[in-house]
């Protein structure tokens, strides 16, 4: 078992939420300038590159429909996706004041259930769905659409065939009049999915990086994550973001972590990390309107705001991973 696939995928959600719960603190604090603590958001890089990678191994080598797989990934993502955004909807209609990103609108949310880009009511400039974090999803569903279309392509040609598909798909938006399907799919960070996949071939084909230079690839792209997320703004973030997350997915994966100590608590995480990502905007919302109403010390510091907002992102997205995970029934004694 790839552990380290769990980890990052811990680390991904714990970055992104520590980057929105340090805008969340704004909100509390309009004193507060939160320029020089905000990084966390090229989780999600590390999410898309992780994606590519488990989409090639899980279906390299063995016969999946187009339709089988796509059931899969709806049966994984949409059920809780599709609780929070009604959720969300409905907060938005009978308490408006609580969630500040979102605004009610039956178009938005019929887009948002069905995993089409649509302006936000709340601020237009925003692409996103009422669940803003679900921006990934949409960008996540569409590339699950593109790799299942191309599940019938010979497995030697399936990753040319991906890479020209991509190719089309950024040249078409880029020629096409502007529409908001347009300029949300023209952005090159779906090549992320693209350096996924190949770094799965890679993988499947045992090409791995020497063990010592998988560290340091580990560790360089540690290094530039955030220092690029500082230096480049979100117009480069297929290279300046992608290219780092890509250097620690390509170092981890051909680092063997089976002989390392397994972390666990970090490991449950990474199993939790899809439920920490869809829930934790709520958390903290329910954080910041509590703080406006308690007179607890602890929420009007930065440092303990951001880490109370960690922990209770962690634990309610485990939480609702329990809840929402079916066991498996445990096998008969014969």
């Amino acid at each position: 078992m790839l552990f380290q696939l769990q980890y990052l995928r811990a680390i991904a959600a714990l970055m992104v939420v520590y980057f929105h719960s340090v805008l969340q603190f704004q909100k509390v604090d309009a004193t507060f300038d939160p320029a020089r603590y905000t990084f966390g958001e090229t989780g999600v890089d590390i999410f898309f590159v992780l994606s590519g990678f488990v989409m090639w191994l899980t279906t390299q080598g063995r016969t999946i429909s187009p339709v089988e797989f796509y059931r899969r990934r709806i049966k994984r993502i949409v059920p809780l996706y599709w609780l929070a955004t009604l959720f969300s909807a409905t907060v938005a209609l009978l308490a408006p004041s609580i969630l500040k990103s979102t605004v009610f609108d039956i178009p938005h949310f019929l887009a948002s259930l069905f995993f089409l880009p649509w302006r936000n009511p709340a601020d237009p400039t925003l692409i996103a769905p009422i669940v803003v974090p679900g921006w990934t999803l949409n960008y996540e569903m569409f590339f699950y659409l593109v790799f299942a279309l191309l599940l019938p392509v010979p497995e030697r040609w399936r990753v040319p065939a991906m890479g020209a598909t991509f190719a089309v798909i950024l040249i078409g938006c880029h020629i096409l009049p502007a529409t908001t399907a347009t300029t949300f799919y023209g952005e090159p960070i779906i090549l992320e999915f693209l350096a996924g996949v190949i770094l799965g071939w890679l993988y499947a084909n045992k090409i791995l990086l020497p063990r010592n230079l998988a560290w340091a690839a580990l560790a360089l792209g540690a290094v530039f994550l955030p220092l690029n997320e500082a230096l480049v703004g979100p117009a480069g973030r297929f290279y300046a973001w992608g290219i780092p997350a890509v250097f620690i997915v390509y170092g981890a994966v051909s680092i063997d972590f089976s002989r390392l100590p397994l972390i666990g608590w970090l490991s449950y995480l990474g199993d939790c990390s899809y439920a920490i990502y869809i829930t934790h905007a709520f958390t903290l919302a329910f954080v910041r309107v509590i703080s406006g109403h308690l007179p607890i010390g602890i929420l009007h510091n930065p440092a303990s705001f951001v880490a109370i907002c960690l922990v209770l992102s962690s634990v309610g997205g485990a939480v609702i991973h329990e809840i929402t995970t079916p066991r498996k029934k445990p096998a008969l004694a014969s």
